[in-house]
């Protein structure tokens, strides 16, 4: 009961917040919810957490260096909150970022093939799906809902209207229609960097990390190219957007194998822009 009546008063404040950044606009409430973040995320996290996966990350990271790291976390983590309450704006605009690897995704789109694009939680990582959307590429997208029921449909309303409107709950269900989208012709999105319980002890960093084998096994079993796309955010809240080049799953003898190589390809992401990665996340638990 406690659980539920902290869950209420959480999505008021929510709810709150969100009314009050859509009166004053994207711009202005970039700049007050990343200063808001800073001072009051490490209220609501656990900085030992947060300590722990830096040291893992690298060892011979100076203190300097790490609160820059965790300070650029949490700016960024404010503006994406805020960035909610306007998808709309960016579903409708081109001007606020770039893409790179486009080329990767023609021979998809000319030729109408499937793909399983895979991510992490950079920058504002919802615009990974919304752009692929634009581009008429036939997808459905996997997330994890919200623990408060009481925000989470409004979340999932956002997200179907503007990122994609075949979202996919985390979860058993989730994969029967995972495969189900797979076999009605459709690409399929999802974010590789969290910790699963289901998942393999793969490396990531050097140290096991429970991950999933999701997008190993959908592209094995059904011959799909995997293409890693990285998303940062830039000066002036301008972003860029890459689609790396495919992974194809031939190259690998089991679905362990080409999640290592995708392990690899995150590593590479978090080394290239380790301040708008969620740190935050108990990934080595």
């Amino acid at each position: 009961m406690i659980k539920i009546i902290n869950y209420f008063f959480q999505s008021i404040i929510i709810y709150m917040l969100f009314f009050i950044g859509r009166l004053i606009g994207i711009t202005l409430s970039r700049k007050i919810f990343s200063f808001l973040f800073l001072i009051l995320g490490p209220l609501f996290k656990s900085k030992i957490v947060i300590e722990k996966n830096l040291n893992i990350f690298s060892k011979d990271m100076s203190e300097i260096d790490k609160k820059e790291i965790i300070t650029n976390m949490w700016k960024n983590y404010g503006m994406t909150f805020i960035e909610y309450i306007f998808l709309d704006s960016l579903k409708n605009s081109t001007s606020h970022l770039e893409i790179d690897g486009f080329e990767n995704l023609k021979k998809i789109i000319k030729k109408k093939n499937q793909a399983i694009f895979v991510s992490g939680h950079f920058a504002n990582f919802e615009l990974m799906s919304m752009e692929i959307g634009k581009v008429n590429i036939d997808l459905a997208t996997i997330y994890r809902p919200l623990n408060n029921f009481f925000l989470n449909p409004f979340m999932e309303y956002l997200r179907k209207r503007y990122i994609c409107n075949n979202q996919i709950r985390k979860g058993i269900n989730g994969v029967r229609e995972t495969v189900d989208y797979i076999k009605n012709g459709k690409s399929i999105a999802l974010m590789i960097d969290q910790r699963v319980s289901e998942g393999e002890k793969i490396n990531l960093f050097g140290k096991p990390a429970f991950t999933t084998t999701l997008p190993a096994q959908l592209a094995l079993k059904y011959d799909l190219p995997i293409i890693p796309v990285f998303i940062k955010r830039t000066k002036n809240n301008f972003f860029k957007l890459e689609f790396l080049n495919e992974v194809n799953p031939s190259n690998f003898k089991d679905k362990n194998d080409l999640t290592k190589k995708l392990n690899n390809v995150l590593e590479k992401m978090i080394l290239d822009n380790p301040g708008q990665w969620i740190w935050t996340h108990n990934r080595w638990k």
